[in-house]
């Protein structure tokens, strides 16, 4: 996977440290589980392992409210276990990226308190401070289920501070040249670790101005361009990878001309696959593919389906936001922000043909596929834990009650369970979600062109069913829960294929 654009074809998985492997019997998963488990990911196809936070924090947002940029938390062990884990990754030909939350930190953070205490030494502009809670009213509320203002109240520094996310998650002040300096030292410090790229959480909301409210700023799009400069001068086969949740046109400005993201989520793209199996129609997504415009020759999305956050419908009409609502929604507890906390497997009713058809699109589609952990054998989730807590819960290794992550019989988060859905259980079944999942990573291997061929549509003839061409492939997907005869082919209900272009024509 040598060169600068490993990345276009790279097979993608993400992974929570805490909810993984536990070594310890603490019921808390460490990096050092992560190690344990790398053959299991090489054996299922990964090329780069992708970590969720892993700093010093006091877990208010699951470690995205960082305390110290520069240590580990102590629950997932030390600095020389993350250098194994990188020398481990590399010895099997592995790669891996980590997330930097570089919006905001957690107001425990040294130079939180710093702020706080002396608004005129070294740290007081650190944060974006006010005497004005109406300031900034362009400036949408995120969370809108957990806070009422972005500005929160300061009793020692009398003033307040500005959040975007959690009011204990302060907003650094990008006007300030030091926060610059601040975010090269970090992004260095953890490069020279021997990582191969970052998700930037948050990204498009770096700065604020009066008037133009805080999303995808010119001055933020100027600072990601000073970023990539950075890394290509010193690290030029890494990656960054844009946390985007804009409309498409906005979305596009985070590839710029090649200059700014290597990578960028598909937040357009995403909701609407769930669209289709809503309605039982594939117009939503032959829309979508139509609107996108053509990405630099350098770039790619990140594909996706689920991750570690709710299934976001911020970007989504209200119309069809009731629509995804009543068909995935069916309890109000599993509501999260202005998303649904669910995991895959239980978003498509538990049926295996849905699953392995969202599989099918995960794979096929323009972009680089990225599995979230525990997907791969159908997870169930627990939607009555808190936030997107429900969806974070242990990764399940064996059957019974540790469910092989941990020894502790109270681990941080509750084991789901579910009969059958355990790596033990399902690793020698060819029959298994887990073996038809490895089975299509190794196709789309086999298709290297699946990673930059154009979309080109197709018409099916059928309202539900998705035709494309992608390279020398053609990729059907039936969104109804009855057969189809394209006369080519029949699929049966949510079945697909992927088929020689020239066999399709005979």
């Amino acid at each position: 996977m040598s060169g600068s654009f490993w990345f276009r074809n790279a097979i993608f998985y993400q992974a929570l440290v805490g909810s993984f492997k536990d070594t310890t019997g603490s019921g808390v998963g460490t990096l050092r589980g992560v190690i344990d488990k790398l053959d299991y990911l090489k054996w299922l196809g990964v090329d780069c392992l992708w970590l969720s936070p892993f700093y010093a924090s006091p877990m208010r947002d699951d470690g995205y409210d960082i305390a110290d940029y520069y240590s580990i938390h102590p629950d997932y062990g030390t600095m020389a276990d993350f250098e194994e884990l990188v020398a481990e990754l590399k010895k099997r030909d592995m790669r891996i990226m980590t997330d930097l939350a570089l919006n905001h930190t957690s107001i425990e953070h040294e130079w939180f308190q710093q702020s706080r205490l002396d608004p005129n030494g070294p740290y007081g502009d650190y944060y974006v401070w006010g005497d004005d809670a109406q300031r900034y009213p362009e400036i949408r509320i995120i969370f809108t289920d957990a806070e009422d203002s972005n500005w929160q109240w300061d009793e020692t520094r009398g003033q307040y501070y500005f959040h975007r996310f959690y009011s204990h998650q302060p907003d650094l002040n990008y006007d300030n040249p030091l926060v610059h300096e601040e975010v090269f030292n970090i992004l260095s410090f953890w490069m020279d670790k021997g990582l191969d790229g970052f998700r930037l959480d948050a990204i498009p909301y770096l700065y604020e101005r009066d008037g133009v409210g805080g999303e995808s700023l010119p001055e933020t799009i100027e600072f990601i361009e000073k970023i990539r400069r950075f890394l290509d001068e010193n690290y030029p086969d890494a990656i960054m990878l844009a946390e985007a949740n804009q409309p498409p046109s906005e979305t596009m400005e985070f590839f710029g001309k090649g200059d700014r993201f290597h990578m960028v989520f598909n937040f357009p793209l995403m909701p609407r696959l769930f669209q289709a199996f809503a309605l039982g129609d594939a117009s939503p997504i032959y829309n979508i593919m139509a609107a996108m415009p053509t990405l630099p020759e350098n770039c790619q999305w990140g594909t996706f389906v689920r991750n570690h956050d709710e299934l976001t419908l911020e970007m989504v009409d209200e119309g069809n936001r009731s629509l995804l609502y009543s068909a995935y929604l069916p309890d109000d507890s599993m509501r999260a922000h202005v998303g649904i906390a669910r995991r895959l497997a239980p978003l498509m009713g538990q049926d295996r043909r849905k699953i392995e058809l969202m599989y099918s699109l995960l794979l096929t589609m323009p972009g680089s596929p990225f599995l979230y952990y525990g997907d791969e054998i159908g997870m169930l989730d627990d939607t009555s834990l808190p936030d997107r807590d429900a969806v974070r819960t242990p990764m399940q290794w064996e059957p019974g009650p540790g469910a092989g992550f941990t020894t502790s019989s109270h681990p941080r988060r509750p084991i789901v369970g579910g009969k059958g859905i355990s790596v033990a259980e399902q690793v020698d079944d060819p029959e298994s979600l887990l073996n038809v999942v490895r089975t299509m990573v190794q196709e789309r291997k086999a298709h290297p062109e699946l990673g930059t061929a154009p979309f080109e549509a197709v018409e099916s003839g059928h309202i539900g069913v998705l035709a494309f061409e992608r390279g020398g492939l053609l990729c059907l997907h039936n969104f109804c829960d009855e057969t189809v005869d394209l006369g080519m082919v029949e699929l049966g209900p949510y079945g697909y294929a992927w088929i020689p272009v020239e066999a399709a024509e005979d």
